[in-house]
């Protein structure tokens, strides 16, 4: 078997279990793989990069390849349900690491408590993890941002990766919450406190708005009243599809440095919207299309994205876009080029190759052609002001505050937070606004006319 360049899966919280449960279902379908971990597929394609997300493994004759993954949460509940349900014998049982406590839905209680008491431990598992790895490329968390384990223990174990793994990726799916079907009145607080983090520790995070997840379910796929099985069916999707490009062989495929390298112009707007095609709603897949032209376009169009933002609002920095299927590159690459082309407004013109495309043959289970893209597009920032908004409504009257202090947390870290995340917003609002220069002299006028204000700065001081 070929090399495969490691990832270190870790589920945090509820949600991040959950969201894991049925990530690693279709992985193991994906490549062929019954739950036990033993292989019963057809096809050597499933097997040549399975050792990017698990290991191999010898036991009473037979081989089965057990998943790298940590599960995470400070209440028992989710994990016990993992252990005990079809996944069960998947996962080595010392990868399961609980609390009793729970974080009481407090970003406080995750990050410097009850959190902080169980970090060691985690962080203990995931080095025996790292170990057994030739040759870690990174590690991916799955979590949300509204609740206390997720978005605390979340961040914490974040900023302690980022310590020890200095070279190493750091890929987040990072679930925000929406006011619309808010679960608890402090999400505005947790996802703020959260983003804070994840802005200065993170290296890619993938932007998952329950809003969105529940329009896709609700609007594409006729699903009245969604339930998480639906809405962590759709993330799973994202995810298997983010990661195609790892784990099978493909033309111009890559690792996390690859797919960051191509997507992060800067290292702070390291945001990034998930968007998937096809979604279909029952029945109507016979009467689609489904072509590599209307996928780029399905890819590019706000339903189909998993973040509830108007993308004609803001401008596109760059794109990554996996093709899977029977796709041939100069179709994906007219298409590309076409859909650039016909809306260069959508576009900023400073970057000339803006969207960076991978094939891979291998379509997902169940359809025959699909597509999945990471776009970096500034009209996020819309995500982020409606996160603001409602978090300065209650920091305004101090509402809350006593469960967060009590905790050991000072006032001043909210503050901090909200003016990193305005300051986040600004930053996207420039690059949006900034232009092309015509010509050198112009560039050269711009630079000596920052290059001035500074030394004059300078000389004052």
């Amino acid at each position: 078997m070929p090399l495969s360049r490691e990832i270190v899966n870790v589920q945090v919280g509820q949600a991040g279990n959950q969201v894991g449960e049925n990530f690693w279902e279709m992985l193991l379908a994906e490549h062929g793989l019954d739950r036990t971990g033993q292989f019963k597929g057809s096809d050597p394609q499933q097997m040549q990069r399975t050792g990017v997300y698990f290991t191999e493994v010898e036991y009473g004759g037979t081989t089965r390849y057990v998943p790298r993954s940590v599960q995470v949460d400070l209440e028992a509940g989710v994990c016990d349900r993992l252990r005990s349900g079809p996944l069960g014998s998947l996962f080595r049982p010392d990868t399961f690491m609980t609390a009793d406590s729970g974080a009481g839905n407090n970003w406080a209680k995750g990050y410097y408590t009850e959190g902080a008491e169980l970090v060691d431990s985690v962080l203990d598992v995931v080095r025996r993890q790292t170990e057994a790895c030739e040759t870690l490329q990174g590690f991916q968390i799955v979590h949300s941002l509204g609740g206390g384990t997720g978005a605390g223990l979340g961040c914490l174990l974040l900023s302690k990766l980022r310590e020890e793994y200095p070279d190493r990726m750091l890929a987040t799916f990072s679930i925000l919450p929406s006011p619309k079907v808010s679960e608890t009145v402090v999400e505005p607080y947790n996802s703020l406190l959260a983003v804070n983090q994840l802005i200065d520790n993170g290296d890619l995070t993938i932007c998952i708005d329950n809003e969105a997840l529940y329009n896709i379910c609700q609007r594409t796929l006729k699903i009245k009243t969604p339930g998480f099985e639906n809405l962590n069916n759709l993330i799973s999707r994202v995810m298997c599809g983010v990661s195609t490009s790892l784990r099978f062989p493909g033309q111009l495929n890559g690792d996390l440095r690859k797919i960051g390298v191509n997507l992060i112009p800067f290292p702070r707007l390291h945001f990034l919207m998930p968007a998937y095609a096809p979604f279909f709603g029952t029945g109507a897949s016979a009467y689609e299309k489904n072509n590599c032209s209307e996928l780029t376009k399905a890819l590019f169009d706000k339903q189909n994205m998993l973040v509830a933002v108007e993308p004609r609002h803001g401008r596109y920095l760059t794109a990554a876009v996996i093709y899977r299927g029977d796709i041939a590159s100069r179709e994906a690459d007219v298409s590309v080029r076409d859909l650039q082309t016909k809306n260069p407004q959508h576009f900023v013109e400073w970057i000339p190759d803006k969207i960076s495309v991978s094939l891979v043959t291998v379509p997902p289970v169940g359809q025959k052609r699909a597509a999945t893209a990471l776009l970096n597009s500034t009209s996020i920032q819309e995500l982020f002001h409606r996160n603001l908004v409602a978090f300065a409504a209650m920091f305004k009257r101090r509402a809350f505050l006593h469960w967060y202090t009590g905790e050991g947390m000072d006032a001043m870290e909210f503050s901090e937070a909200e003016s990193n995340t305005q300051d986040l917003i600004a930053e996207y609002q420039q690059y949006q606004e900034a232009e092309a220069f015509e010509d050198e002299e112009e560039f050269e006028e711009s630079t000596n006319g920052v290059n001035g204000a500074e030394e004059e700065e300078e000389s004052e001081q």
